[in-house]
């Protein structure tokens, strides 16, 4: 039962790459609902290799960046489609 609930606190995330960001070899991730789009932007960080003091860009529908302290789960209650959330992810602003 616990592996159940644990299951069902993960979502379905497709990381897309914008511009000359790197692009990672595994675009579908499940993430916890509570992570933070601050938290998931330091892992893409991490996971890509970038320097320090490169920024790091996540945007929604390819129109919004929302907040940093924006949990995924509320995220994907209001934009995402066929079960998963699309974020675009980039290296220098792009929309919004």
């Amino acid at each position: 039962m616990a592996a159940i609930f644990c299951l069902a606190n993960k979502l379905d995330v497709l990381l897309k790459a914008v511009g000359d960001t790197p692009i990672m070899k595994t675009k579908k991730w499940a993430v916890d609902r509570g992570r933070t789009v601050q938290s998931l932007a330091q892992f893409i960080s991490r996971f890509l290799k970038l320097d320090a003091n490169e920024q790091l860009f996540i945007y929604v529908h390819q129109s919004f960046a929302p907040s940093p302290d924006q949990e995924v789960g509320v995220l994907f209650d209001c934009f995402a489609s066929d079960g998963k959330l699309v974020l675009h992810y980039c290296k220098s602003q792009a929309w919004g």
